[in-house]
């Protein structure tokens, strides 16, 4: 950890003038760093890919950054010595989000929502949880929802043997579901993980998005990941769906979309998301 801090303070130019272990890191390491002027969050892993998870990450606080719709900590850092990579960005103070910080989050929410681009995907490919989440950029939304979202899932949880063969859908089957049930659909910028562990409410009620999988594809998505864990009042709903409103088929499209987070939490924590796979392959394929 010296060298660490040693690097970083170079780096900020101010000295550390202490730091500590803080909850806060699913996945990573997480510390508070106090200088004379601020407080820092870093978040330090030894895991091989951990470099790249935070470039990742970088680019994905940063992207959102430029939008100027929600706020995000600002990355100062990011960087690897002695086997050990490491990330420092702004320390959050939060506090419990009430009513209008929902309200106010919502709607943020649904701003970031309105950045769009030509195609679907992202600039580079990044992570979601640990895993490797490929954003090749396709225009037509179907098309990457099976190719980069749910067949590399389904491949994942086959090759680990928490699927079997029949119960995988094929393209064929797929496509034309996927097609009929989402419709026309515009790129947005995405937070791509968007659960009750992903956000902070500072002290002076301000919405912060943290730890994102960011890349462009239906807006819903973030709706979908947001419902599936809870964590979210109906004010920021409310809020959300008065710039960007509901349609008709919100519930089956929540439901696909839940699946390949319920996929992905398949592949990472095992066999006690299988049911919950299994009843959405079973219902539309």
């Amino acid at each position: 950890m010296q060298t660490i801090l040693s690097h970083i303070s170079q780096e900020i130019g101010e000295g550390i003038a202490s730091y500590r272990s803080i909850p806060g890191g699913d996945i990573s390491s997480a510390y508070q760093l106090q200088t004379e002027t601020k407080k820092y969050f870093l978040k330090v892993n030894t895991n091989p890919f951990a470099l790249a998870m935070f470039h990742a990450e970088q680019k994905g606080l940063q992207t959102i950054e430029k939008t100027k719709t929600i706020a995000i900590p600002h990355v100062y850092v990011v960087g690897s010595l002695e086997g050990k990579s490491f990330l420092l960005m702004d320390f959050v103070e939060a506090k419990r989000p009430d009513a209008n910080d929902f309200r106010q989050f919502g709607t943020q929410l649904a701003q970031l929502h309105r950045c769009t681009q030509k195609d679907f995907g992202f600039l580079s490919d990044n992570f979601i949880g640990s895993l490797p989440q490929s954003n090749r950029l396709h225009p037509d939304w179907a098309e990457f929802y099976w190719h980069e979202r749910i067949s590399q899932q389904l491949k994942l949880a086959y090759d680990h043997q928490l699927l079997h063969k029949k119960e995988i859908p094929s393209l064929e089957n797929a496509l034309p579901v996927f097609r009929e049930i989402f419709g026309v659909v515009k790129p947005s910028l995405l937070h791509g993980d968007l659960w009750a562990g992903n956000y902070l409410i500072s002290t002076d009620g301000t919405p912060y998005l943290i730890d994102p999988a960011a890349y462009y594809g239906h807006s819903l998505v973030d709706i979908a990941m947001s419902k599936l864990f809870g964590g979210f009042t109906s004010s920021f709903y409310d809020a959300y769906h008065e710039i960007i409103p509901k349609s008709g088929s919100d519930g089956q499209q929540i439901e696909l979309y839940q699946l390949y987070y319920l996929l992905v939490h398949l592949n990472l924590f095992g066999s006690g998301y299988y049911s919950s796979v299994n009843s959405i392959l079973q219902r539309y394929f």
